[in-house]
C-alpha cells in the first residue's frame, strides 16, 4: 500500500471503500453515505501522497466524508425501510428506531452488531476509545429495545 502510483491507490480503495461506505451509510443513510464515500475517496486521490502515509487513513477519510457531506445531509438519515414480512430476521420498525439514536450510537451499533466490527476498529474510525464505543453500543441497544419492545 505504500507503493507509488495508481496501483497502490486502487488496492487501497478496494480495501477501504466497502468499510468506509458501511460507516458513512450508518451515519447518513444509503444515499448520502454513498455520496460522502465518493467525496472522501476523491479527496484521497487528490491527496494520495499524504493520505497513503497516514496511520489511520480510513478514520481520516471518514471525517473528510462527514465534512464534505454537511452541506447535503438530512437531519434524519434515510435508512431503508424493511417491508413487513420481507426479511424474517429484521424487525420492520428497526430503521426508524435506528434513526432515533444519536449519530455515534447508531454508527457504533450498526458497525459492531450488523457488520461485526470490533470496538477497536470503530474507535479508530470515530477517533474515540474502545470503551466509548462499548458505551455507545450498550446505550444504543438499550434505546432500541425500549423503542421496539423486547426482541421477539
Amino acid at each position: 500500500m505504500l507503493e507509488t502510483g495508481s496501483s497502490s491507490f486502487v488496492d487501497f480503495v478496494a480495501d477501504v471503500e466497502p468499510k468506509l461506505m458501511r460507516a458513512l451509510a450508518a451515519k447518513y443513510g444509503i444515499t448520502d453515505g454513498s455520496e460522502a464515500t465518493a467525496e472522501a475517496l476523491a479527496y484521497a486521490w487528490e491527496h494520495w501522497s499524504s493520505v497513503r502515509q497516514m496511520g489511520n487513513p480510513m478514520g481520516y477519510l471518514y471525517r473528510v466524508g462527514s465534512s464534505k457531506t454537511r452541506r447535503i445531509r438530512r437531519r434524519t438519515p434515510l435508512l431503508i425501510d424493511v417491508p413487513v414480512g420481507g426479511i424474517p430476521e429484521v424487525e420492520p420498525g428497526l430503521p426508524k428506531a435506528l434513526s432515533s439514536l444519536s449519530e455515534r450510537q447508531r454508527v457504533s451499533v450498526i458497525l459492531v452488531t450488523g457488520f461485526g466490527w470490533s470496538h477497536v476498529e470503530v474507535g479508530e474510525l470515530l477517533g474515540v476509545s474502545p470503551t466509548t464505543v462499548q458505551n455507545h453500543v450498550q446505550r444504543g441497544l438499550e434505546k432500541l429495545k425500549r423503542r421496539l419492545g423486547e426482541w421477539r
